[in-house]
């Protein structure tokens, strides 16, 4: 399990502008009815961001997500897995997540992905960028993939290998496509050095744009509000999404592949 319902992220500094924000249901190419939230700047400065949630699907931590990354300039929309299973209304904190995530199809989510990227265009917005964190992290690192067509992917300890017997990132390597930047807990306890060295070893191979920062002494979910031991990782972390996203709006910044270790 990841971030609590109850859980808030960390927050940037002041907004650069209003927010407004509505609770949707977007529909998939399958004819899934699936929920979403959808928070709009009042003055749209950058990239719109496409927000995979971890292994609990939509809750209010990534709501409140939305509305920080909006304050800032972004329209941003996160979906739910969950459509095909448990319908479009909110739930509950006693909600069997797990039992649900056993039941979605990689050929499910791609829709999905699809749709809320369809959604996000519709809006407006030029550039597409996805930001996941855990089972959404991973899911973001597959969102390069080029049928997606998406400007960049951001995911925050996102596993990137073998999972379950399923290809990652990691194996898809050769058909991903930057910019991507990767952000891991170096004591992260289910991602290890080596699965995360692994990942970053394929995209170079592969010609793919990309960052891997990992915060020493970090865990698993370290972004979060109520985490002040990981403050500083979590402000570098904000700071450097805003900054990729804004290289995405600015088009064509980022030019050679690169990895980086955040040390102490």
């Amino acid at each position: 399990m990841c971030h609590d319902a109850d859980a808030a992220p960390p927050l940037y500094g002041s907004p650069i502008t209003t927010t407004s924000s509505e609770r949707a249901v977007l529909t998939s190419a399958d004819g899934t009815r699936f929920a979403a939230f959808l928070s709009r700047p009042g003055r749209t400065t950058g990239a719109g961001v496409l927000v995979l949630p971890d292994n609990r699907g939509l809750s209010a931590f990534y709501e409140r997500l939305t509305e920080r990354l909006a304050e800032q300039g972004h329209p941003a929309l996160a979906i739910d897995y969950f459509g095909r299973t448990a319908g479009t209304e909110s739930r509950g904190p006693g909600f069997p997540s797990m039992e649900h995530l056993g039941k979605v199809t990689r050929a499910g989510l791609y829709a999905d992905i699809e749709a809320g990227a369809g959604r996000l265009r519709a809006e407006g917005c030029d550039a597409v960028v996805s930001l996941g964190f855990c089972f959404g992290g991973r899911l973001a690192f597959m969102s390069a993939l080029s049928r997606f067509r998406l400007d960049g992917a951001i995911g925050l300890y996102g596993y990137p290998g073998v999972l379950f017997g399923s290809d990652g990132p990691t194996q898809m390597a050769p058909d991903l496509t930057g910019p991507i930047l990767g952000m891991f807990g170096g004591a992260d306890e289910g991602i290890s050095p080596e699965v995360i060295a692994e990942f970053g070893a394929a995209l170079e191979g592969a010609g793919v744009e990309h960052e891997i920062v990992i915060y020493p002494g970090a865990p698993h979910s370290f972004f979060e509000l109520d985490k002040p031991d990981y403050a500083e990782a979590s402000a570098d972390a904000w700071s450097r999404v805003l900054a990729f996203l804004g290289e995405m709006t600015a088009r064509g910044d980022l030019t050679s592949p690169r990895a980086v270790t955040k040390q102490d």
